[in-house]
């Protein structure tokens, strides 16, 4: 009696105070990290391909670059904002869809890529700073001088390395645990797993714009695996505080 006093008394605690459900929203989230799961590679694919072409690497190429086609690269900053903001939450979903079958892949995947994408918020706009350096008449040799400084600081220095090693390392590692979790297509985190390290060391813009767009592939693995799961699947239904 006294079990089934306490049962019933945990049970009253967990229902929301209003007596209303708690409303389900799981296939929602689905649905949703299924859409953002390609978009980060995606736009920055997009961005690669449509960039005009810098010549020279240092900030002098990238003034005129970007003096070629200014319209063109104010509107691929919205596409790069894309990138910006959706990459984290698909390598979140890609290492939550594979952490069932590949938990140790999954978990260091995550930590390396994550870490890396996270750490690039301190890395200088290089395109949007030429863009507002001729858009107000800004003085080259003082920007330039400037961007200099920054990409010679050693917190951008460290932000530099993780960042390429979240790109590289992390994506690789988060398409295996993809392709070892069996739950989607293996071809897609082959696709992950080896467009991760490649696509940043394949010459030109184009090919690297390719790169990008296998990874994309890959990620939306996640994608695939979100709409095949069922919502018990995905995560715990709603329930109040005990």
């Amino acid at each position: 009696m006294e079990h089934e006093s306490r049962t019933e008394t945990m049970g009253r605690a967990a229902a929301p105070a209003t007596g209303r459900p708690l409303r389900d929203v799981r296939t929602f989230w689905r649905f949703l990290l299924a859409v953002i799961t390609p978009l980060p590679l995606l736009a920055q694919s997009l961005y690669q391909l449509l960039f005009p072409d810098l010549g020279d690497g240092d900030f002098a190429g990238t003034l005129n670059g970007v003096a070629a086609a200014p319209g063109m690269v104010g509107a691929l900053q919205w596409v790069g904002a894309v990138f910006t903001v959706t990459l984290v939450p698909a390598t979140c979903t890609v290492a939550w869809v594979g952490r069932r079958g590949a938990p140790r892949l999954a978990t260091a995947g995550a930590l390396v890529a994550i870490t890396g994408f996270l750490a690039s918020a301190l890395l200088p706009n290089d395109h949007l700073l030429a863009l507002v350096t001729l858009r107000d008449g800004l003085d080259r040799g003082v920007v330039t001088a400037l961007d200099q400084a920054l990409w010679a600081n050693p917190v951008v220095a460290v932000a530099s390395g993780l960042w390429i090693l979240g790109l590289t390392v992390g994506l690789a590692l988060a398409g295996a645990a993809l392709w070892r979790s069996r739950v989607a297509p293996a071809w897609m985190g082959i696709a992950l797993m080896v467009a991760g390290p490649t696509h940043p060391f394949i010459p030109g813009h184009i090919g690297s714009a390719a790169g990008l767009a296998v990874g994309a592939v890959g990620m939306a693995g996640a994608g695939v695996a979100l709409l095949r799961m069922r919502d018990d699947e995905f995560d715990l239904p709603p329930g109040g505080r005990a």
